[in-house]
Formats: structure tokens, sequence, C-alpha cells
């Protein structure tokens, strides 16, 4: 089934249509010589119903919208002009300004094609033109657009989160636990936030490397280019994403909001970026919008703004008229940034990209489903767990099995495919063994060892989509081998990020266990 996956996949097929229909195939077949039992596939409407009932997949086109509405307000093109002026003028300064506008961009928008294709319309040509090596700025750019990934919020995380939460209260009830904990998107967000800067680190070191030991790849632009940037070009560059990054991750991991319910704070604070973006000159809705979000933040975290109630103490009630005022003022915001966008033709665009991108996540996933049910109903889960459990060195020996065949599959599939079709299966088996030191694997180290090797795939030829994104915007004389060894390094250094985080799990069990508890 895997081999025919892959061989479709790889003739230009449809990811959710060769995963459903070969599904279909080999069911067929193992019913004709008595290897399958249809009744497999009566489970197939409830894994439907249960995607379509799944509160913690809402993020996922809430999520997209925010990503899509910033990349639209021109915000990622501000902070690469000012952030380039700002590094320029030290030798290696573009790429740093690269690595750091896609760090920020990642914990704001989280979409890797917009940033990708952004980064390497406007930067590009400015870092050719400045003398750097077409095969570090291609890296450098093609490298920090994927940051998106593992970066919280990420798109990759929230799926991830929703099947490693399935395959953890499985292994459980295998263990014979009937009372199972839960890992959450929450607990992902909370993990991949040290990791993923770690990596931005890790690629600013490698360009700071490049620079002293081979100067001419990336040499300073001349002063009077880079010219003087004032503290209010900055702030006014800076703050904008850095209010709207604290406002998901913070409602998050402070416990006001569940990455669903941030996912939405997020869409309404792009909504209101871009509005107050395209009219500067008349900020005052958007200034009362932000400060009602704010207070309504902060009213929910010290008062009970419940009204099903039948006593309600006369602070709540001041307090419940207060959030309706101030429902009323992010109301008011919303109506003129959303008639400003309208006007500006940039609504229309946002939404429609919004639909296609989370239309395709969700097809895949119910084509995913069908897969799974299929393999599962050959006898393909008994034959996995066999493989990974005989596998010499325990849970160490299988865990490298595991990571070194998603590296694998990663140059010939998207992450989404290998998120519900890998993960489902190989998850469940992991998370039953024990790791050297006498304990069960943690479900959120796992998950983030995975979402580090699954930012691979991004980069990694031939089907590596961030490349073919910079190819499509980079200019004529950037020839194709330029980008792809280029990667190489990054794709090196993601390698290198495994391997730290495999020897110091905790820079990825530390934060949760502080924010959520043990």
């Amino acid at each position: 089934m895997f081999a025919v996956v892959c061989v479709l996949l790889m003739a230009g097929f449809p990811v959710a249509f060769t995963l459903a229909g070969t599904a279909l195939i080999f069911a067929l077949l193992g019913y004709a010589f008595n290897a399958f039992d249809p009744s497999f596939l009566s489970a197939f409407p409830q894994r439907i119903f249960g995607t379509m009932i799944n509160e913690v997949l809402i993020a996922v086109p809430l999520f997209v919208f925010m990503g899509v509405m910033l990349e639209r307000s021109k915000v990622a093109e501000e902070l690469l002009e000012t952030m380039g002026r700002l590094f320029g003028r030290l030798r290696g300064g573009l790429g740093l300004s690269v690595s750091i506008v896609g760090a920020l961009l990642a914990a704001s928008t989280g979409i890797v094609g917009a940033t990708v294709v952004t980064m390497g319309l406007l930067s590009l040509p400015t870092m050719l033109k400045r003398g750097y090596s077409p095969r570090l700025a291609c890296g450098s750019i093609a490298a920090a657009g994927t940051l998106g990934q593992i970066i919280p919020p990420s798109i990759v995380l929230v799926i991830l989160g929703d099947q490693l939460s399935n395959a953890y209260q499985k292994a459980q009830l295998d263990m014979g636990i009937f009372s199972p904990d839960t890992v959450s998107v929450g607990d992902l967000f909370a993990g991949a936030l040290i990791p993923g800067l770690v990596l931005v680190g890790m690629y600013m070191l490698y360009q700071i490397f490049m620079a002293i030991t081979q100067p001419k790849s990336s040499p300073a632009m001349p002063m009077e280019e880079a010219g003087d940037v004032t503290v209010m070009q900055i702030l006014h560059a800076l703050v904008p994403p850095i209010v709207l990054i604290i406002a998901v991750l913070g409602s998050i991991l402070a416990g006001i909001a569940t990455p669903t319910e941030a996912a939405a704070v997020g869409a309404v604070g792009a909504i209101l970026l871009a509005g107050y973006r395209l009219d500067e000159e008349r900020p005052l809705a958007i200034y009362v919008a932000v400060l009602s979000l704010i207070c309504i933040l902060v009213l929910t975290s010290y008062m009970d703004l419940r009204v099903a109630r039948n006593d309600i103490p006369e602070a709540d009630q001041i307090g419940i008229w207060a959030a309706v005022l101030f429902c009323a003022g992010i109301t008011w915001g919303l109506i003129v940034s959303l008639w400003r966008v309208w006007d500006q033709d940039v609504l229309v665009p946002v939404v429609r990209s919004t639909t296609q991108v989370s239309a395709m996540v969700f097809i895949i996933l119910i084509g995913a489903a069908l897969f799974s049910l299929v393999f599962r109903g050959l006898g393909g889960d008994d034959m996995v767990h066999e493989f990974l459990t005989g596998i010499p060195g325990g849970a160490v020996g299988a865990m490298i099995a595991v990571m070194a065949l998603m590296f694998v599959l990663g140059f010939f599939l998207d992450f989404l495919e290998i998120v519900f079709v890998v993960v489902p299966l190989v998850a469940p088996i992991l998370l039953q063994m024990e790791m050297p030191n006498g304990e069960p694997m943690n479900p959120v180290w796992l998950g983030i060892m995975m979402a580090v090797n699954l930012q691979t795939s991004f980069l990694t030829p031939p089907f590596g989509f961030a490349l073919f994104y910079l190819r499509g915007v980079a200019p004529k004389e950037v020839r194709t081998s330029d980008i792809y060894i280029g990667i190489i390094p990054f794709v090196m250094i993601q390698v290198l990020a495994l391997a730290v985080l495999w020897y110091w799990p905790s820079l990825a069990t530390w934060l949760p266990t502080i924010v959520y508890g043990p």
C-alpha cells in the first residue's frame, strides 16, 4: 500500500484521492482473497463525523486566515526592510535579518509559502545585489521560511497534537490504563517554543560562521545605502506582530484560552492590524478595539463572566456589563477594519486562500482516515508493532528507525500525509515503550522530535515545497542547483537540532511542565 501510494503521488495524482483510492483498491483485493473484513469500513463515517466535531481542528482555518491576512497587510515587507537596514551594515547582517524576520513571521503567521515567497521577492534580490553567495542567500531564505512549522502557532503542531492525543490515549488503554492522561496542542505549543528558538540560533551561528570564514559570501552593506534607522521605525515594524504573538501564545501559555480560542483571537487581531495598516491616518477605531480586546482578556482572567447562573455577585455583574461594552468596542473596530480590507480588495483573496488550504487539509485527513482503516484491516498495524518491538535497542532503536523513516519519506511526501498516515501507526507503539531510564516515552518530546523532523520535508528535494516557492520567485540568474545545494547545510543543522533534542529532552519538556504542571 505504501509503495503504491508513493508511485501514484510521484506520478502527479492528488494526495487525498490517492490515499482513499489506494485504500479502496486494496480493500477489494483483500476481500477477494479473504484477507480483509469489510466491516472495518463501517467505522469510516464515524471517523469523518469525529473530524467534523473536533474543536481542536477549528484552529487550522483560523490560523491560516491569520497568516494570509498578515501577509496581505504588508507586515512582512516592513519587517524585512527595517531589519535589513538595521543589520545590513554588519557582515552577514542581511542573512541574520532574514532569520530574525523568519522567526517573527513564523510566530505570527506560520504560513511557509507566504513567508518564503515574501522574503524571496524582497530580500533575495537585495542580497544578490550586495554580493551575497546565491547558495547562502537561497538557503537562508528557504530555511527561515520553514520556521513556521516548528515555532508556534503552527498548523503542523495543531494537526500533530490532535493525532498524538488519540495515539497517547490508545497507548495507555493498550497498557491497561483506563483513565488515560491526555496531551494537548497547548502542550506541543509550549514544548516547541524553546527548540524553535534554538533552531533559529543555530541558523544565525552558521551565518556568522560563514561571514567570518568566507567574508565574500556575505559582505556588509555600504553605510550610505543602509541609512539610519530610527527607534520609531523599529517600533512601528516590530510592535504589531509582537503584540499579536503575545496575544495568541500568551493567552495559551497563561491558560486564558485554548489553542482554538487563541486562533480566533489571532484572526481578529490580524483583521484589526490589516485595517490599521491600510489607513493609518484614522486609527481610533482600531485602538479602541485592541484596548477592548485586552480588557476582555484581563476580565476573563479575574472574573466569572458566565451569565447562565442563578445568583450572580454584584462584582461579576459589573464585569459582565463591562464585557458587553468592550465587545461593542471590538465590534466597531472589526466593522471598520473589514470595510477597509474589503474596499482595498484584500478580504476576498484572503478568504479564498483560507478556504482552499483548509479544504486541502481536511480532504487529505479524510483520505488518510480511510487509508489507515484498510491498513489496519489488512493487519498492517500488527506488522508495524512486530517490526518496531523487534528492533535491537528497544525504544531507542525503534525511535531511531521511525525518525529515519520520516526523514526519508519527507523527500517524497508532504508533512500532512506523514502526520495523517505514519503517526497514527507508530506513535501508539512508541508511547508504550520504556526509555533507558525506565520511564515511558514522553509524548510531548516525541511530538517535538517529529515536528522538527517534518520541517526537513519542506527543504529536501525533489518535493520540498519551500524549494518550489523560492524557485518561482527567484531571479533568473539564480540557478536551481544554487537553491538545492544552498539548503544542504540548513538540513544538516535541522538534523543536528534533532540530535540536541535527543540528548537534552528537557528542551521540549521543561516549559510544558512549568506552564501546565507535571
